[in-house]
């Protein structure tokens, strides 16, 4: 890397923090995670230092990192039983779920802010033995660092959009060195591997995603299809909604709710095939990010429906709230088992959408807005299995709802698509496990 370059973005990032400092402080209004060990964030720990190199590093940024992080680290662990974790994240959400995941002897703090002094102290402290960065997460100082010292850095199920692509070509004298300093990369798909490369990065395998490899909490499916089954209409999810995606989607739910109720007891389709009309259905909206809980129900109630959240349910949910709210975390096989059909958040938007993956595991039939760059190739493959089919905004989606939920058995069949899938696509942790071996051997 030209010392210059990093010379410049070590000052940018250590005249940064107080700026940074002020966003906690405001994140932390709505989550109070964030105002927890905050020194963490500049290198400076209550734990003892490490006197032996015996830890592995696994950086899990946020909630969906985290849980993709628990089923490697359980493979590991399969693989040897006494390895020690220091888990690090960038969000409360990230933290709060990471702390299921440790173990006697195991170590969680914030994520270093990526400035030469907080991440030398970050070295010096903790001495992992080897570094495993999930999915995105390269930052130039940290890698710079890890390999000065010795410290082998990989990056698994690592993905790279496009776009992503064209951002990190823009910062190439940062970039390029960055990935190309990294000891491995293990990527997602040959797309994501290709874009990789292009920056220099190591890219030794492409296994798939290590989210298929997760198996949906049985208890939480089990639940789910109770409710369902005694609610005795179609549920409609929109899931892990984001900021926007929600008035819009009640527009056109509100729209086809009405339409649908006014209907004669058949009716005709395109395929001319004569099927009942649309029942009635439940609504129920998960949002994203847990700070919005209260926004979204604002909104729900601004459009005169009426709202029950989960964490207000004693039992089973009622029936006569016009919008189930999904205010908990953890439980996305519990709505993704209640519903008929969902509504992929983040993709409605130009967000670039969420992971799938869980929906096609619990059965659950997706309907996909045209931004899916985050997650492009498991986009792909479960449009091409059946298991999801893509919609060019809001008002299709409604219109594809109403085809799906008049027409049970294409319900069914997208159902057993997203099944099928999800089963073929699994063995990411293994081949992972198996090509980390190297830099675990004693």
């Amino acid at each position: 890397m030209n010392p210059l370059i990093r010379k410049l973005y070590s000052l940018l990032m250590w005249a940064a923090q107080p700026f940074l400092r002020r966003k906690l402080l405001r994140r932390g209004q709505a989550e109070a995670g964030y105002l927890e060990f905050v020194e963490e964030r500049f290198g400076v720990y209550t734990q003892a230092p490490e006197t032996q190199s015996e830890l592995v590093w696994v950086h899990a940024v946020s909630l969906g990192e985290t849980r993709t992080a628990g089923i490697l680290i359980e493979a590991l662990r399969a693989q040897w039983p006494g390895l020690r974790i220091l888990l690090t994240h960038g969000t409360a959400t990230g933290r709060a779920e990471g702390v299921g995941l440790l173990r006697r002897g195991d170590v969680q703090v914030w994520q270093p802010w990526d400035s030469e002094a907080a991440v030398a102290r970050f070295f010096t402290h903790f001495r992992p033995r080897l570094g495993l960065l999930l999915e995105t997460e390269v930052w130039p100082n940290a890698v710079a660092c890890a390999k000065a010292r010795g410290v082998p850095l990989a990056l698994v199920n690592a993905r790279l959009s496009a776009k992503s692509l064209q951002q990190a070509l823009r910062m190439a004298p940062l970039s390029r060195p960055a990935y190309a300093a990294l000891a491995a990369v293990y990527a997602q798909s040959e797309s994501d591997a290709e874009r990789l490369r292009s920056l220099g990065a190591p890219v030794q395998g492409v296994f798939g995603n290590l989210k298929f490899d997760a198996a949906p909490d049985a208890a939480q499916q089990a639940l789910g299809q109770r409710w369902r089954q005694a609610l005795g209409r179609p549920v409609l999810m929109l899931a892990s909604s984001r900021e926007g995606e929600e008035d819009e989607f009640l527009k056109e739910i509100t729209a086809l709710a009405l339409s649908t109720r006014a209907q004669p007891a058949t009716e005709k389709i395109a395929d001319e095939e004569l099927v009942p009309a649309a029942a009635d259905f439940q609504v129920l909206i998960v949002p994203r990010h847990p700070q919005r809980f209260d926004e979204v129900q604002a909104l729900v109630e601004k459009h005169g429906l009426s709202v029950s959240r989960r964490s207000g349910w004693n039992g089973s949910p009622p029936a006569a709230a016009d919008v189930w709210l999904g205010d908990s975390l953890g439980e996305m096989a519990l709505y993704y088992a209640m519903s008929d059909v969902a509504l992929l958040g983040g993709s409605f938007a130009p967000l670039g959408g969420q992971n799938l993956i869980e929906a096609a595991a619990c059965g659950c039939p997706v309907i996909m807005g045209p931004h899916t760059f985050n997650f492009a190739e498991v986009a792909e493959l479960a449009e091409a299995a059946g298991a999801a089919r893509r919609v060019q905004d809001m008002a299709e989606a409604a219109r594809s709802v109403r085809a799906m939920l008049s027409r049970p058995s294409a319900q069914q069949a997208a159902a057993a698509a997203g099944l099928q899938f999800s089963a073929q696509h699994r063995g990411a942790a293994a081949n992972t496990v198996q090509a980390l071996a190297p830099f675990l051997k004693d």
